[in-house]
C-alpha cells in the first residue's frame, strides 16, 4: 500500500474551514483520510461512502455497510467529503 502525503505546498498547513465545516444528519458522505490530521477509523474503511446519523460534540456518527453488516464509526469532519 502506498504511503499517504501531501503534496508540498500543502505541508503543515491544516485548513480550518475543512476542520470547522457543517455536515448535517443524513447527508452521504465519503470517507477521505487528512494525513495532517490522526484517523481514528481502520484504513481499510478509507474510500467507503456511508451515511450521517449523529452527532456527538465535534464528531459525526457515520453508518457504513462493511460485508453484509451495518458498522457504525465516529469520526471527526476532517475526514468526511459531502457527495
Amino acid at each position: 500500500m502506498a504511503r499517504q502525503r501531501k503534496k508540498v505546498r500543502e505541508k503543515g498547513k491544516l485548513k480550518l474551514s475543512s476542520y470547522f465545516k457543517k455536515i448535517d444528519d443524513g447527508a452521504t458522505v465519503a470517507l477521505v483520510t487528512d494525513v495532517g490530521v490522526r484517523a481514528t477509523y481502520p484504513k481499510r474503511m478509507k474510500g467507503l461512502s456511508g451515511k450521517v446519523i449523529s452527532s456527538r460534540g465535534k464528531f459525526k456518527l457515520v453508518q457504513i455497510k462493511d460485508g453484509g453488516k451495518l458498522k457504525t464509526l465516529i469520526i471527526h469532519p476532517v475526514h468526511l467529503k459531502k457527495l
